[in-house]
């Protein structure tokens, strides 16, 4: 794991977000049933949680975990609206933006 430790902190932390949106996307589809798709969350929990860990090493927790929380919310959402499954409303959009500038703040600041 020491060569995930050497990357910068702020990249396995997007990478670890992206990977919260596969399992929590694909976590209602689990089930016995559909062993690859359980796999595949499995998976995606598991480099979340180590991303995760890796960037926490490097950045504080709280930093660290409002990021990777925000970018899986934003890509979560995102992937919504573009699929249809839900309406970009303007309000949507306004509040979107603001998780968005509130993870550049953190990343500015630190």
């Amino acid at each position: 794991m020491s060569w995930l430790l050497s990357i910068n902190p702020w990249l396995v932390l997007v990478v670890a977000g992206l990977f919260e949106v596969g399992w929590a996307s694909g976590v209602k589809y689990v089930g016995v049933q559909r062993p690859l798709i359980s796999l595949g969350v499995a998976v995606a929990l598991a480099a979340s949680m180590v991303g995760l860990w890796a960037a926490t090493q490097k950045l504080p927790v709280g930093t660290a975990y409002a990021v990777w929380a925000g970018v899986g919310a934003s890509v979560a959402v995102i992937y919504s609206f573009a699929a249809g499954h839900e309406a970009a409303t303007v309000w949507k959009v306004l509040f979107l933006a603001m998780i968005i500038g509130g993870i550049v703040g953190l990343k500015a600041v630190s």
